[in-house]
Formats: C-alpha cells, sequence, structure tokens
C-alpha cells in the first residue's frame, strides 16, 4: 500500500513528531504541535486525529488500543515509517514559499472597495501581526533563539523575520497612500496582461 499511499505535510508531521516525542496519541500530537510547529505552519488540527490511522494502515505507523480507561490509539514509528520520514527530510524542497494570508488575498480584490476598507485591513493586519510576533517572542525568550546551532529553533527564527517583513508592509499600507503611490513604489509600474 505505500507505493499508492499520497503524503503531504500533514503526513511528514506526524511521522516528524512521532520521531521526536515517541510514542503518542492524536492528542498528544496535537498539543505538541500547538507548540512548535503550529505557529509557522498552520493546518486544520482535526487532521491529526485522522492521519496517524491512514499511517498505520500503510504500515509506518504502529498502532495500539490502551486496553482500560479511554481505549486511546497510541502510535508510534516503524521503521518503514522512520525510513520514509529520513527520506523525506534528505530531499530539499524547492516548492515556493506558500503565504496562506487571508488579508493578502483581501488586498489584491481591494480595488473593488473603498480606499478607507483597505487602509482599515491594513490597520486590522497590524493589530494582528504585531500580537502574534509578540506571542511568538515571548516563546523565544523562554526558549532561547540560537537558530543555526539548534534546528527545533531555527523555523521560529525565520517565522519571526517573515512576520516582521509583513508587519512592515502593512504598516506602510495602513499610511493611508494613495493606491497608485502604493503600487509605483512598492510593484513598479502595473502589469496590462489580465492582472
Amino acid at each position: 500500500m505505500l507505493s499508492t499511499l499520497r503524503l503531504g505535510p500533514v503526513s511528514y508531521v506526524v511521522l516528524g513528531m512521532l520521531a521526536l516525542r515517541g510514542p503518542s496519541t492524536p492528542y498528544q500530537l496535537k498539543l505538541a504541535v500547538a507548540r512548535s510547529v503550529g505557529n509557522f505552519w498552520p493546518f486544520p488540527h482535526s487532521q491529526l486525529y485522522k492521519e496517524p490511522s491512514r499511517l498505520a494502515a500503510a504500515g509506518l505507523l504502529a498502532e495500539e488500543q490502551e486496553a482500560g480507561g479511554r481505549h486511546r490509539r497510541v502510535y508510534a514509528l516503524t521503521d518503514a515509517g522512520r525510513e520514509t520520514l529520513r527520506a523525506w527530510l534528505k530531499q530539499p524542497s524547492t516548492s515556493p514559499v506558500e503565504l496562506r494570508d487571508m488579508g493578502e488575498l483581501q488586498l489584491f480584490f481591494s480595488e473593488l472597495v473603498e480606499e478607507a476598507d483597505v487602509v482599515a485591513l491594513a490597520r486590522a493586519q497590524v493589530d494582528a501581526h504585531r500580537a502574534f510576533l509578540e506571542r511568538i517572542r515571548l516563546f523565544g525568550q523562554s526558549n532561547p533563539l540560537r537558530p543555526f546551532s539548534d534546528p527545533r529553533m531555527a523555523p521560529l527564527a525565520l517565522g519571526i523575520r517573515l512576520y516582521e517583513t509583513a508587519l512592515a508592509f502593512w504598516e506602510e499600507m495602513a499610511e493611508h497612500q494613495p493606491r497608485d503611490a502604493v503600487r509605483r513604489d512598492m510593484l513598479g509600474p502595473p502589469v496590462r496582461n489580465g492582472m
């Protein structure tokens, strides 16, 4: 079944978390992800309840059900799962950075609303980015950021830099510059190819 199984980012999150944590329930995985990977790779955590059983059916995880109590399912990495994870980790990613930012999507269509609406969007984004940066920096204070010597902190350091850049962008947008000036300053001349 492994040859036909399609693995995606959530699959690798599950495999990686189990490799780092050891045997875990889906709920324990959800908590661990919320404290770590979830800060820079958001996805519906409900997937963490479905994905382990799928990976177990493919032989990448071993599954045991508790005999008593709540009969929770505990998953552990198998040798095949460990090899699959290692193969993925050794394969450099060349995919573009994904920014699934609803504010950015709204900004794309902003010519359909008033300029005041765009400024309101920008100000809301400034507030949201500042709050997120504050939260993530507090986490970094309790876990000193040494991105080049601590591999688990490197994504956090990169995330902070990305959010700082996004914050600076939205702060500029919130200054209520005329749209044409914003387009000229940030994007260059408008492109006339259907966009």
